[in-house]
């Protein structure tokens, strides 16, 4: 009996800004995909936080095992041939290292989004405590939050509709040859 080698599936990595919506973008993507038969898992950086409690902060070791997390999850997921989409901040640049050193075949897409604007969508109420004094560790207002130098491709969430930021994902991928077939 011969076997097939199991392809490993895609992983999609979202980051940007906190509240530019990385997460709204990728369940909008895992429901289109889903719809079209597609098995995708969706991994977003506030789960894995929520997993750890209380035993993780804010500091940069902190959010480097979240990504380091993530990673490993992801790859998990890969090899077993399932697609992935990941959301997560990765504004340190230890992190974006390990990202592209343990899953350097992942797309990496960039929601930009002024600070502004995420000010203004703030659903977590994390920049009015930043402005408030309450927190002093949010990226983005309290620290730098830089863009990824070499994304595979940009997401505007700032001008564009969450259609036309779905569309534009599949198309990247589809077009990419990244394995992802469905969801057009």
């Amino acid at each position: 009996m011969t076997s097939t080698p199991i392809r490993p599936g895609l992983v999609l990595w979202l980051m940007g800004p906190t509240s530019s919506g990385k997460t709204t973008v990728s369940n909008a993507v895992v429901k289109r995909l889903r719809d079209a038969g597609t098995p995708i898992i969706y991994f977003d950086g506030d789960e894995i936080r929520d997993f750890f409690g209380d035993n993780l902060g804010f500091k940069p070791e902190d959010r480097l095992r979240v990504v380091s997390t993530l990673i490993h999850l992801a790859g998990k997921v890969s090899t077993a041939g399932a697609h992935v989409i990941v959301s997560a901040l990765t504004a340190n640049p230890d992190a974006r290292k390990l990202l592209d050193e343990r899953l350097g075949d992942a797309a990496i897409g960039y929601i930009q989004c002024s600070i502004d604007t995420c000010t203004e969508r703030d659903p977590k109420g994390l920049y009015a405590k930043a402005k408030s004094g309450e927190i002093d560790t949010l990226v983005g207002y309290n620290t730098e939050n830089p863009a990824y130098e070499n994304p595979y491709f940009v997401l505007d969430t700032e001008h564009d509709p969450l259609d036309a930021l779905v569309d534009q994902s599949l198309d990247f991928l589809h077009s990419s040859g990244r394995g992802l077939i469905h969801g057009g």
